[in-house]
Protein backbone atom coordinates (compact mmCIF):
# COMPACT_ATOMS: atom_id res chain seq x y z
CA UNK A 1 0.00 0.00 0.00
CA UNK A 2 1.15 3.50 -0.71
CA UNK A 3 1.09 4.49 2.98
CA UNK A 4 2.08 8.06 2.29
CA UNK A 5 -0.82 8.67 -0.10
CA UNK A 6 -3.27 6.90 2.22
CA UNK A 7 -2.05 8.85 5.26
CA UNK A 8 -2.21 12.18 3.39
CA UNK A 9 -5.75 11.44 2.21
CA UNK A 10 -6.87 10.50 5.73
CA UNK A 11 -5.32 13.66 7.19
CA UNK A 12 -7.06 15.81 4.52
CA UNK A 13 -10.32 14.09 5.42
CA UNK A 14 -9.74 14.77 9.13
CA UNK A 15 -9.33 18.47 8.42
CA UNK A 16 -12.95 18.67 7.22
CA UNK A 17 -14.85 15.78 8.87
CA UNK A 18 -14.96 14.04 12.23
CA UNK A 19 -12.98 10.86 11.60
CA UNK A 20 -12.54 7.96 14.01
CA UNK A 21 -9.74 5.49 13.36
CA UNK A 22 -10.93 1.95 14.05
CA UNK A 23 -8.50 -0.51 15.59
CA UNK A 24 -5.74 2.14 15.53
CA UNK A 25 -5.27 1.62 11.79
CA UNK A 26 -5.24 4.38 9.19
CA UNK A 27 -6.91 1.95 6.76
CA UNK A 28 -10.11 1.40 8.79
CA UNK A 29 -12.09 4.50 9.71
CA UNK A 30 -15.51 5.92 10.40
CA UNK A 31 -16.48 9.37 9.12
CA UNK A 32 -19.42 11.51 10.19
CA UNK A 33 -21.13 12.84 7.09
CA UNK A 34 -23.97 15.39 6.97
CA UNK A 35 -26.84 14.80 4.57
CA UNK A 36 -26.55 17.17 1.60
CA UNK A 37 -28.51 20.42 1.56
CA UNK A 38 -31.62 20.23 -0.54
CA UNK A 39 -31.86 16.44 -0.22
CA UNK A 40 -34.28 14.32 1.77
CA UNK A 41 -31.30 13.53 4.03
CA UNK A 42 -30.63 17.17 4.95
CA UNK A 43 -30.45 17.63 8.71
CA UNK A 44 -29.12 14.13 9.29
CA UNK A 45 -25.63 13.18 10.34
CA UNK A 46 -24.55 9.71 9.25
CA UNK A 47 -21.67 7.45 10.16
CA UNK A 48 -19.92 6.05 7.10
CA UNK A 49 -17.39 3.22 7.40
CA UNK A 50 -14.37 3.12 5.08
CA UNK A 51 -11.87 0.33 4.63
CA UNK A 52 -8.88 1.33 2.55
CA UNK A 53 -7.44 -1.61 0.59
CA UNK A 54 -3.78 -2.55 0.47
CA UNK A 55 -3.40 -1.28 -3.12
CA UNK A 56 -5.12 2.11 -2.56
CA UNK A 57 -5.32 4.49 -4.50
CA UNK A 58 -5.31 2.03 -7.43
CA UNK A 59 -8.22 0.13 -5.89
CA UNK A 60 -11.25 1.90 -4.45
CA UNK A 61 -11.98 1.89 -0.74
CA UNK A 62 -14.91 -0.08 0.60
CA UNK A 63 -17.59 2.38 1.71
CA UNK A 64 -20.81 1.71 3.61
CA UNK A 65 -23.24 3.45 5.93
CA UNK A 66 -23.14 2.44 9.59
CA UNK A 67 -26.21 4.58 10.21
CA UNK A 68 -29.42 3.05 8.87
CA UNK A 69 -30.38 4.77 5.60
CA UNK A 70 -33.52 4.26 3.49
CA UNK A 71 -32.38 4.62 -0.13
CA UNK A 72 -32.77 2.52 -3.29
CA UNK A 73 -28.99 2.19 -3.71
CA UNK A 74 -28.14 1.40 -0.08
CA UNK A 75 -28.68 -2.01 1.48
CA UNK A 76 -30.65 -1.15 4.60
CA UNK A 77 -29.31 -4.09 6.63
CA UNK A 78 -25.59 -3.93 5.79
CA UNK A 79 -25.17 -0.28 4.74
CA UNK A 80 -23.47 -1.35 1.49
CA UNK A 81 -23.85 1.12 -1.34
CA UNK A 82 -24.22 0.64 -5.07
CA UNK A 83 -22.20 3.37 -6.73
CA UNK A 84 -20.44 2.85 -10.06
CA UNK A 85 -17.57 5.22 -9.30
CA UNK A 86 -16.60 3.11 -6.29
CA UNK A 87 -17.37 -0.29 -7.75
CA UNK A 88 -16.30 0.06 -11.38
CA UNK A 89 -14.80 3.38 -12.46
CA UNK A 90 -12.54 4.33 -9.54
CA UNK A 91 -9.36 6.16 -10.53
CA UNK A 92 -6.21 6.98 -8.54
CA UNK A 93 -7.01 10.61 -9.34
CA UNK A 94 -9.80 10.40 -6.74
CA UNK A 95 -9.15 10.71 -3.04
CA UNK A 96 -11.14 10.08 0.13
CA UNK A 97 -12.52 13.64 0.19
CA UNK A 98 -14.13 13.01 -3.23
CA UNK A 99 -16.27 10.33 -1.59
CA UNK A 100 -17.77 12.83 0.87
CA UNK A 101 -17.77 15.97 -1.24
CA UNK A 102 -19.01 14.50 -4.53
CA UNK A 103 -19.91 10.80 -4.64
CA UNK A 104 -22.08 10.38 -1.54
CA UNK A 105 -23.89 13.71 -1.97
CA UNK A 106 -24.73 12.75 -5.58
CA UNK A 107 -25.88 9.31 -4.45
CA UNK A 108 -28.24 10.82 -1.88
CA UNK A 109 -29.46 13.62 -4.16
CA UNK A 110 -30.06 11.44 -7.23
CA UNK A 111 -31.08 7.87 -6.30
CA UNK A 112 -31.27 5.34 -9.10
CA UNK A 113 -34.26 3.08 -8.46
CA UNK A 114 -33.51 1.05 -11.61
CA UNK A 115 -30.39 -0.59 -10.09
CA UNK A 116 -31.47 -1.05 -6.47
CA UNK A 117 -29.91 -2.73 -3.48
CA UNK A 118 -33.11 -1.97 -1.59
CA UNK A 119 -36.00 -3.13 -3.78
CA UNK A 120 -38.63 -1.87 -1.35
CA UNK A 121 -37.20 1.67 -1.40
CA UNK A 122 -36.88 1.59 -5.19
CA UNK A 123 -40.45 0.37 -5.64
CA UNK A 124 -41.79 2.97 -3.23
CA UNK A 125 -39.79 5.73 -4.96
CA UNK A 126 -41.20 4.80 -8.37
CA UNK A 127 -44.79 3.98 -7.41
CA UNK A 128 -45.44 6.25 -4.43
CA UNK A 129 -42.93 9.13 -4.29
CA UNK A 130 -44.79 10.92 -1.50
CA UNK A 131 -44.67 7.86 0.76
CA UNK A 132 -41.00 7.30 -0.18
CA UNK A 133 -40.10 10.88 0.84
CA UNK A 134 -42.00 10.49 4.09
CA UNK A 135 -40.23 7.22 4.89
CA UNK A 136 -36.77 8.71 4.17
CA UNK A 137 -37.44 11.70 6.42
CA UNK A 138 -38.82 9.51 9.21
CA UNK A 139 -35.75 7.29 9.21
CA UNK A 140 -33.37 10.26 9.04
CA UNK A 141 -35.13 11.64 12.12
CA UNK A 142 -35.05 8.26 13.84
CA UNK A 143 -31.51 7.06 13.13
CA UNK A 144 -29.23 9.97 12.27
CA UNK A 145 -26.76 11.30 14.84
CA UNK A 146 -28.21 14.82 14.90
CA UNK A 147 -31.54 13.37 15.86
CA UNK A 148 -29.97 11.40 18.73
CA UNK A 149 -28.20 14.50 20.04
CA UNK A 150 -31.39 16.57 20.04
CA UNK A 151 -33.54 13.82 21.58
CA UNK A 152 -32.75 14.98 25.12
CA UNK A 153 -34.21 18.42 24.28
CA UNK A 154 -37.57 17.01 23.18
CA UNK A 155 -40.84 17.40 25.06
CA UNK A 156 -42.93 14.42 26.19
CA UNK A 157 -45.39 15.17 23.35
CA UNK A 158 -42.55 14.88 20.81
CA UNK A 159 -41.44 11.54 22.27
CA UNK A 160 -45.03 10.27 22.17
CA UNK A 161 -45.35 11.34 18.53
CA UNK A 162 -42.12 9.48 17.73
CA UNK A 163 -43.52 6.27 19.24
CA UNK A 164 -46.48 6.52 16.90
CA UNK A 165 -44.06 7.01 13.99
CA UNK A 166 -42.12 3.92 15.08
CA UNK A 167 -45.34 1.92 14.97
CA UNK A 168 -45.91 3.25 11.44
CA UNK A 169 -42.40 2.08 10.46
CA UNK A 170 -43.19 -1.43 11.65
CA UNK A 171 -46.45 -1.45 9.67
CA UNK A 172 -44.60 -0.36 6.50
CA UNK A 173 -41.91 -3.01 6.89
Amino acid sequence: MNNRRRDNDVVKLMMVYKVTLNYDKMSDLTVEFAGPRGSLYEGGLFKVHIEIPENYPYKSPSVGFETRVFHPNVDEASGSICLDVLNETWSPMFDLKNIFEVFLPQLLMYPNPHHPLNGYAANLMINNPTQYQKKVKELVAKYSLLYEESESNMSDDDVSEMSETSDLDQDLL
